[in-house]
């Protein structure tokens, strides 16, 4: 199979070196298509910029596209014997951008990243010129799937373990056929799912030791963060709800329809709450809205752009 960042980045995969939020020099990995105005996008949780690869393209027509996995996610470096805090994904998303843009970029983002951007927008406005979140778990009270309270469940040595065996590995076939399954259940058509998508999908997971482990590491921190919010405990979401007005940058709202993960109602109640902002239902669409209604995301990505006469 051909190295896809090869393909896709005209330097193929980079490295950029950060300080994360925990002292610690860690690389990540990113590519880089296009010239003129910073855009930046960004994944949600155990995805990789491989979620992107439909818009990398089309929006390289316009932009510099800086495309990159977060923390332990994809090409990008795990941490190692030591554990994260809630809220280390908004202050490496900074130190991202401070190195990367030389000025306040377009951050689009996905799912957790949506979040994590929502986070980074309303505590340091200045940092990003326009912003498109897709599919937010912002209102959620619960983790979205059977898989995700499993992982969240069981005791972070015992996945280090299957790691460490790279039992991922030894039952490579049955992996990729289960994370395919799953992933075809966020699409509205499963089919456009291909044998070379669930290659690259399941990858870092079957050939890059600690993938596992730092998802189920986030889903644990999400957990609590849920668990917090119940009890009206300090946390994470309350602060990111409590700063949605003070996002000054003109953003959209993309929701599937269909999202059975995070209902659309819950995109609308964003909209309410972020004073320069405009809502918009992806019709036909489940959770997974880079990969199953691309184009039309493309297209209202681009047109949002136009309309705030950012290109």
């Amino acid at each position: 199979m051909k190295d896809w960042w090869q393909i896709n980045f005209p330097k193929g995969r980079q490295n950029l070196i950060i300080t994360d939020a925990n002292g610690y020099p860690v690389r990540i990995a990113y590519g880089e298509k296009g010239t003129g105005k910073p855009l930046v996008l960004l994944h949600g949780l155990a995805s990789w910029s491989y979620n992107w690869r439909h818009i990398i393209e089309p929006l390289s027509q316009y932009f510099r596209v800086i495309c990159f996995d977060a923390k332990g996610h994809g090409f990008s470096e795990r941490p190692v014997s030591r554990r994260e805090e809630n809220g280390h994904q908004v202050i490496e998303l900074e130190r991202i951008i401070q190195a990367l843009c030389d000025k306040p970029p377009v951050i689009i983002a996905e799912s957790l990243g949506a979040l994590v951007s929502l986070a980074l927008a309303g505590q340091s406005p200045h940092l990003i010129d326009r912003l498109v979140v897709i599919n937010a778990p912002i209102f959620t009270e619960k983790l979205p799937h059977w898989v995700m309270g499993l992982l969240a469940q069981t005791p972070l040595e015992i996945i280090q373990t299957i790691d460490f065996l790279r039992l991922a590995y030894v039952f490579a076939p049955i992996l990729r056929e289960l994370i395919a399954i799953e992933r075809r259940r966020v699409l509205f058509d499963p089919s456009i799912l291909s044998e070379e998508d669930v290659y690259w999908i399941t990858y870092p997971f079957i050939e890059i030791p600690g993938t596992l482990v730092k998802v189920a590491e986030e889903l644990q921190i999400a957990v609590k963060e849920v668990e917090n919010l119940q009890a009206k405990k300090p946390n994470m979401l309350t602060k990111i709800q409590n700063n949605l007005c003070a996002i000054e940058c003109p953003t959209l709202i993309l929701w599937g329809d269909q999202d059975s993960w995070f209902p659309a109602s819950h995109g609308e109640k964003l909209h309410q709450n972020i004073p320069n902002s405009r809502f918009q239902l992806l019709h036909n669409c489940y959770h997974d809205a880079s990969t199953g209604a691309s184009e039309v995301v493309k297209a209202e990505i681009i047109k949002f752009l136009q309309d705030t006469n950012f290109c």
